[in-house]
């Protein structure tokens, strides 16, 4: 006959699994997840829709890529979340005549004053990170061709003009909207006046990613950021790009999904938690899809789901600590510590000690559950995005099946243990047509910026 300890665990654990049953997606719901992202994504592509659509699907004048007779030294510098990077690539070939490429980089992390400050104050502290890191490499006298990865929603007029639309992941430096990103960064590195530096293209990193993945393997059409936040963009038929004069070729088109689900796009699929964690953020109301699959929202819910747990009084005995009570305590890389934890839950009861938590084995299974059911989510939303990107390509080829090949990058897919097995399987299962190659960047954007600076004559610029 089984204990009554026994049976008070059973009875727990039925209860939180119908609490987290609402993180599970069915295959159903996610093809309409599926449909729905292409739907806004044909109406960011049109001239008459194009305001109106969530999916913004923004020109990225970058219209070919490297052919191998790019050689020289360039600069990279990638802004897009709280550190950014200085690279500098040396392109050279050997002595076949291939490709060889060099590359060494610095990462500076930007404060929180800056990150909020004045857009003077947040391009003079850039320009004096790569004053900073020209001085390490004796490289002051050179004028260099520099690409300039700027992760955020911008409305290319040219390769090397892009209006900032509006900032998302926690920035908010005033007077950089509605602006030209890439001329803010020009009259900093003036007003500095010790080095000179011609920035010649100025890209998303989801098209950084591609153009480094495509170096790789040359059927890399699609590149794509799982990290703080996330977004894609992909190679678009030049005439249904309708912001854009011209019908031949093709442009690589950023996406901007993230923004997915600010019309109403998602409301039957959020959860209370989703909806407290966008109403406490600095921009609410906006960038509903980067809020359920980015790395900087995901610890959040986790803590919010643990928090309804105690609340129940199915976790932590009913009682939560000041630290779990407190909103950021419970960071994204937890999840990944998490669930890599083996059988013993040594990691678990460690981190949860940390968070003055005294945990019983129970308590270890119930936060791993709970970590499991917000990740899994996160892969499989993030997946049905992704399979509409692919099912357009394969409809605009209109071929019986397609070989692809999509560059990826970004600090949840590279650390999370399961994030990446989870999300491949659903990409595969929700775009059957197609044969599906994920690359993972190495160098990631940053080298894609300055390769994309190499070769920026023929981009359109």
């Amino acid at each position: 006959m089984p204990s009554n300890r026994g049976r008070i665990e059973h009875g727990r654990m039925q209860k939180v699994q119908q609490i987290l049953s609402e993180f599970q997606l069915r295959k159903e719901e996610l093809l309409e997840v599926k449909r729905r992202i292409q739907q806004e994504m044909e109406k960011g592509l049109r001239l008459e829709t194009h305001e109106t659509a969530s999916v913004k699907m923004l020109p990225t004048y970058v219209l070919s890529t490297p052919d191998g007779s790019e050689v020289g030294d360039f600069l990279a510098v990638d802004l897009g979340g709280t550190n950014f990077r200085v690279m500098l690539v040396k392109v050279g070939k050997d002595e076949k005549g291939s490709w060889k490429i060099s590359t060494s980089n610095q990462m500076y992390s930007i404060p929180t004053d800056v990150m909020t400050g004045t857009a003077e104050m947040l391009f003079d502290y850039v320009a004096k990170c790569i004053s900073n890191f020209l001085d390490q490499h004796n490289m002051k006298h050179k004028k260099l061709s520099l690409g300039f990865t700027f992760s955020f929603p911008v409305r290319h007029e040219r390769i090397d003009k892009g209006i900032l639309l509006n900032w998302t992941k926690g920035f908010k430096a005033s007077g950089a909207e509605g602006n030209n990103v890439v001329g803010l960064l020009r009259d900093a590195i003036q007003r500095r006046g010790d080095f000179e530096m011609d920035v010649v293209a100025m890209v998303n990193d989801t098209v950084a990613t591609m153009i480094s993945c495509y170096y790789e393997d040359h059927s890399c059409e699609v590149g794509m950021i799982v990290g703080t936040g996330c977004n894609a963009c992909y190679m678009e038929e030049m005439k249904n790009v309708e912001l854009v004069e011209g019908e031949e070729g093709r442009m690589c088109v950023n996406t901007e999904w993230g923004g997915f689900g600010d019309t109403g796009e998602l409301e039957e699929f959020r959860l209370e938690y989703d909806c407290i964690i966008d109403e406490t953020s600095i921009n609410p109301g906006y960038q509903l899809f980067e809020k359920i699959v980015g790395g900087k929202y995901m610890g959040e819910l986790t803590r919010l789901v643990l928090l309804k747990l105690v609340n129940q009084n199915l976790l932590f005995n009913g009682e939560a600590s000041e630290q779990l009570k407190t909103r950021g305590s419970f960071e994204t890389r937890l999840l990944s510590q998490i669930e890599s934890d083996t059988a013993d839950q040594k990691q678990i009861c460690n981190i949860l000690n940390t968070l003055g938590v005294v945990p019983s084995q129970g308590d270890c299974e119930i936060v791993h559950l709970a970590c499991k059911s917000v990740s899994t989510r996160a892969a499989h939303i993030c997946a049905a995005g992704l399979a509409g990107v692919i099912n357009r390509m394969w409809e605009n080829k209109c071929k019986e099946t397609m070989s692809i090949t999509v560059g990826i990058d970004g600090s949840v897919y590279k650390l999370h243990p399961q994030f990446k097995h989870r999300f491949h399987m659903m990409v595969r299962e929700l775009a059957p047509d197609c044969d599906i190659t994920f690359l993972q960047s190495t160098e990631g954007s940053s080298l894609g910026a300055a390769l994309i600076s190499a070769v920026a004559g023929k981009l359109g610029s």
